[in-house]
């Protein structure tokens, strides 16, 4: 997936974005904090930061 300590993954409130976080989790990355939720006027949109400690 990708060699960053810290990612914030953005997108709307779907079975794609669960899919997103599920795979930084299984790459090895940490919830960090508590999800966000915000509606755009259309949609709701969800973001989820995490983090990886360094190897």
């Amino acid at each position: 997936m990708s060699d960053l300590r810290y990612r914030f993954i953005t997108g709307p409130d779907d079975r794609s974005f669960c899919e997103r976080i599920s795979a930084a989790l299984d790459d090895g990355y940490q919830l960090y904090g508590s999800p966000t939720l915000t509606f755009n006027g259309e949609k709701t949109i969800a973001a989820q930061a995490v983090i990886k400690e360094p190897k």
